[in-house]
């Protein structure tokens, strides 16, 4: 269906111009994606539909989109980008169970945080079980970020992360790399 046909860039950086905000259901790969071909998603700002809303904490079996729709009520072609960012768009303007709120409005909120990256770096190898286990992700340093286990947090556990650093993985007082992560550089190659 695509063979021969092309994405013109005029069209794209037209269509983007004007975005606030730039969902993506998975927005950990999209935004390097778009970023690599179009700078201009370079200067917006980012949430991520499938991790930015606890979906599993109100009721649903999942963050893929099936899941979601099964549990408002709907079906859809998945895997057509037309029909997924409409399934996405009746997604987030449902309300999420027992919240009285959308979806979309838990994802503004969520996207409007500030979150910090710490990362464990040189950790001893036969604890990183232990940190899988605790949501550290493992960066293997080919886009230029460290080989590194590391994990985002929002700002009010970045204390308590740092300090299970200190006393479960380093056996020692340790300062971690830190970063801090908005929408406009969460799920980017750039940070």
């Amino acid at each position: 269906m695509v063979s021969g046909h092309r994405i013109d860039p005029d069209v794209v950086a037209s269509f983007v111009s004007d975005a606030v905000l730039v969902i993506a259901h998975n927005a950990n790969f999209d935004r390097k994606f778009a970023e690599r071909y179009w700078p201009q998603f370079e200067r917006k700002p980012w949430a991520c539909s499938a991790t930015e809303v606890e979906w599993r904490k109100h009721g649903f079996d999942g963050s893929r989109l099936g899941y979601l729709l099964a549990g408002v009520g709907l079906f859809h072609q998945a895997h057509r980008a037309i029909d997924d960012c409409r399934a996405l768009i009746e997604i987030l303007s449902s309300d999420v169970p027992k919240l009285n709120r959308s979806a979309f409005a838990l994802l503004l909120e969520r996207a409007r945080r500030k979150t910090i990256r710490i990362w464990a770096e040189q950790s001893p190898f036969e604890l990183k079980d232990t940190l899988k286990k605790r949501g550290y992700r493992w960066s293997d340093g080919c886009d230029g970020r460290p080989r590194s286990w590391y994990i985002d947090v929002d700002e009010a556990s970045q204390t308590a992360e740092i300090e299970f650093l200190r006393k479960t993985i380093y056996l020692g007082d340790v300062d971690p790399r830190i970063q801090m992560m908005s929408a406009m550089n969460r799920f980017s190659n750039r940070v």
